[in-house]
């Protein structure tokens, strides 16, 4: 950023310089003042010498970047806009010089001043679009506070910047401020705001033992920390780096304007030597030849299509991470807008990936279904089994009273039971039952079975009573994202080490095309080859962990639900929430990427087809022609437009619920 700073600072400070010099190099060009019938009266003793010395200056100061951008390009032999420009005006003002000297001729001053205040200009607009791009960047370390709260040991507070802090250390942080690094909360509780970072639009409840991160806003408590990470480790700054690296990485699409840029450069130099060779054995004066020539040369500049990419990939990569969504690999995201199917991890991706109860069955007409859920809770109170964290969470969100359990005790993979209202209450699994002999014959129990639902009873005495179904509930999310997908003419698949009937339920209940249940985790990426291999461009969504295999073989690996843990080396893409609309956001923001390309590309290179042959004079016996100059304006105004054009990319409405972020 600093560097860009310096060099949009240059191109200002020379542009006004040239821009003050020009005027003088206007009023005292023959050509102009024989076009405002002035030549006589603004004629003196050594005007063409002060013209050459006004001019000297415009181009040995301000036409400085493109000469040394014109070497810097010949010595890596990849001739570029840089040595078009510095071509041009080496050519105008050696000629005008000469001409100045003895030579027969008009000077071509006037057009060289004109043509370096056009490109200085054209460049100052160029480096504000870039530094406006990228700084997104210096967006999100001004996300961090420049100073902490840290807690001494006699119990201080002393305001440290945040260079100061280390691992081990304790921070305040008060209410409504941000927090100042990663770490885990020791004392206090409070919500935290994550929008800014992750795209989490709730503000998320936080307690003792629970982690922050640093950039995150504080809620209504002010808690006490532990800092755990500083410096490169900490979220920010692997988001950071992330977003660096994205932006600076080459894409396929880069490589093709770097190939037309080359090509357009020959056309530019064959071209403008073309012209000229064709004017002078028309009859044509040099000075008419070597004035079309230049104007072929400045016309043709690859400019915007040197900015055509760049600036659309450093505002896709910056509106993504400002949401949540994290671009490792620019290839691959663009590549995104190819995908055919898209093949889900089932549990924490398409699932919750936790139980929750499904239904309540009362086996005894004296008891009520929420008399059965009551008394379990109050047996699986005393559980930390997820099945018995869901039976408990289900009766406190009915509002039952549940009272723990007596002489608690654990049936090692059968279950729990315990002593409630001087009774001993059994929960058991289906095992324990035929471990029994009792067998239970139930409408809503052989339908729970079939959906590969999970099923406990409640036994009074050894007498089941009741029983309760729980499953694997899939996220409202979910049936929005494969909705939205299927819209768009790609096929969702699950993919799923749960058995088959548990697959069989989620894929029904999503509309899924097709499922593979009971693959292993070093199967996953065969089962990706085998979608690869019938012609499909596939994306995988899944945790990062177990289905790291199958993220590398996708065309496009997404990880989901990744939280504050960026470095995610199996991924092409990062989703810090886990909310499967966001992969739909993915896609479509990749295809909108992608046409900002091809509208620049389009562009860029297009407007070549007619101003070239203007510029080379084809209409000159009509009277119309292109001065440098022109054409130096008409090459700026491509630049912008291709800048604003890059600038106009708008992300998905819900990506990361951009309602809840304003990105500048």
């Amino acid at each position: 950023m600093d560097h860009r700073s310096h060099m949009l600072s240059d191109f200002q400070r020379r542009f006004w310089v040239s821009l003050v010099i020009t005027l003088p190099i206007l009023i005292l060009s023959p050509s102009i003042q024989r076009g405002l019938h002035i030549e006589q009266a603004m004629k003196f003793r050594g005007q063409s010498y002060v013209l050459l010395a006004l001019s000297s200056v415009v181009y040995i100061y301000d036409g400085r970047p493109f000469l040394a951008g014109m070497f810097r390009e010949l010595r890596k032999l990849r001739p570029g806009m840089m040595t078009l420009v510095g071509l041009a005006i080496s050519i105008a003002y050696i000629y005008s010089a000469a001409v100045v000297f003895g030579l027969a001729g008009d000077v071509l001053f006037w057009e060289l001043a004109t043509l370096i205040d056009i490109m200085l200009l054209g460049h100052w607009l160029e480096m504000r679009s870039v530094m406006g791009a990228s700084s997104a960047l210096q967006k999100l370390v001004e996300l961090l506070p420049e100073e902490a709260h840290r807690l001494e040991a006699g119990g201080e507070i002393e305001d440290v910047p945040l260079e100061s802090l280390h691992a081990g250390d304790m921070v305040l942080v008060r209410p409504g401020e941000k927090i100042p690094v990663d770490g885990k909360i020791v004392k206090g509780e409070t919500s935290v705001d994550l929008s800014l970072l992750t795209g989490e639009s709730n503000p998320l409840r936080r307690e003792p033992g629970d982690e922050l991160v640093g950039g995150a806003i504080n809620g209504e408590g002010a808690v006490e920390m532990t800092i755990e990470k500083t410096g490169a480790d900490t979220y920010i700054s692997q988001v950071i780096e992330t977003v660096r690296r994205a932006q600076e990485s080459r894409s396929r699409s880069q490589d093709l304007a770097d190939r037309a840029a080359f090509v357009l450069t020959l056309i530019a130099i064959i071209g403008g030597a073309a012209t000229l060779a064709t004017w002078m054995a028309l009859g044509y004066s040099f000075q008419f030849g070597i004035t079309r020539a230049v104007a072929v040369m400045v016309i043709t500049c690859p400019h915007a299509l040197g900015l055509a990419v760049p600036l659309v990939v450093a505002v896709s990569t910056a509106i993504s991470a400002r949401r949540g969504v994290l671009i490792r690999d620019r290839s691959a995201f663009e590549h995104s807008r190819l995908i055919r199917v898209v093949v889900f991890d089932k549990t924490g991706t398409l699932t919750k990936g936790s139980f929750e109860v499904t239904d309540v069955i009362s086996l005894e007409s004296e008891r009520t279904e929420d008399e059965i859920l009551r008394l379990a809770a109050g047996v699986e109170s005393g559980s930390e089994h997820t099945i018995a964290r869901a039976v408990v969470n289900e009766a406190l969100k009915r509002g039952l009273d549940v009272r723990r359990a007596e002489d608690f005790s654990a049936i090692p993979g059968r279950g729990a039971k315990g002593v409630i209202e001087g009774r001993e209450m059994l929960v058991a699994s289906p095992g324990y039952l035929r471990q029994m002999g009792l067998e239970i014959s139930e409408s809503r129990l052989e339908r729970a079975r079939k959906e590969g639902e999970t099923v406990v009873y409640l036994l009074d005495r050894e007498q089941p009573i009741g029983a309760i179904m729980l499953a694997d509930v899939i996220r409202e999310e979910s049936r929005e994202a494969v909705r939205d997908l299927q819209a768009s003419g790609i096929r969702c698949m699950m993919m799923t080490g749960d058995s088959k009937t548990a697959a069989q339920r989620v894929s029904r209940e999503l509309g899924l095309t097709d499922f593979f249940a009971e693959v292993l985790p070093q199967e996953k990426s065969q089962r990706i080859k085998e979608l690869q291999d019938r012609g499909f461009v596939v994306a995988m969504v899944g945790d990062g962990i177990n289905d790291a295999p199958a993220l590398v073989q996708a065309d496009v690996g997404i990880a989901i639900g990744a939280g504050t843990d960026v470095a995610i080396e199996s991924a092409d893409i990062v989703l810090a929430r886990n909310d499967p609309r966001d992969v739909v956001q993915v896609i479509e923001l990749g295809r909108e990427t992608y046409r900002k390309m091809a509208q620049n590309l389009a562009w860029a290179t297009g407007y070549n087809f007619f101003a070239i042959p203007l510029a080379a004079g084809v209409l000159y016996p009509v009277g119309v022609t292109l001065s440098p100059a022109v054409g130096a304006i008409l090459m700026s105004i491509s630049t912008i437009i291709v800048a604003l054009n890059a600038k106009w990319l708008k992300p998905p409405a819900r990506l990361g619920d951009a309602r809840k972020v304003t990105f500048a």
